[in-house]
């Protein structure tokens, strides 16, 4: 199978201007009412992660993919995923910080809300508008395991881009 990532987070998280981002195009973005498939990615409706009763349209689609992108709003005080979400998808995580380039983002207490839901896996601080992260989420795509992608991040040195290892102990 090519390796595809899901995209989940809250409505309006930044789903379809990530997903335009990562493809390289422009497109305005609305209200995603549905499953949308472009290339790699699987763009999914907010409500699947704002209400449990769609969780099982998030397994489903899992089924498809490699990997599953974990948005987190940099100016929402939101957190949309129960604690220890990923570890009921048997998927790749990345964790991802939308909107960084905001004058209200709170980057700090969103990586913490991310850390809360991704126990071990990379974190990227994204925006979509400047174009930060974007290429770092393209290449994490590309890995089919995760000693490869701490790699990747160890040996990146981009602050923008963590990794959460919430299963060592300091």
């Amino acid at each position: 199978m090519k390796n595809r990532a899901m995209l989940i987070g809250a409505i309006g998280a930044g789903k379809s201007t990530l997903t335009n981002a990562l493809l390289g195009v422009e497109v305005k973005a609305y209200k995603t009412q549905t499953l949308i498939y472009y290339d790699w990615i699987v763009d999914t409706p907010g409500e699947y992660t704002e209400n449990p009763m769609f969780y099982k349209n998030i397994m489903a689609t899992a089924l498809e993919v490699t990997h599953v992108f974990y948005l987190q709003d940099a100016t929402s005080d939101k957190v949309t995923f129960p604690p220890g979400f990923t570890m009921g998808i048997p998927k790749i995580p990345i964790g991802v910080i939308t909107k960084s380039d905001h004058t209200k983002a709170k980057i700090a207490e969103s990586i913490e809300r991310i850390r809360s839901v991704i126990s071990y896996g990379p974190i990227v601080i994204t925006s979509s508008v400047e174009n930060i992260g974007i290429e770092h989420l393209k290449n994490l795509v590309q890995f089919n395991d995760m000693d490869s992608i701490k790699k990747y991040v160890h040996d990146s040195e981009d602050e923008k881009l963590l990794f959460s290892d919430s299963f060592t102990v300091n």
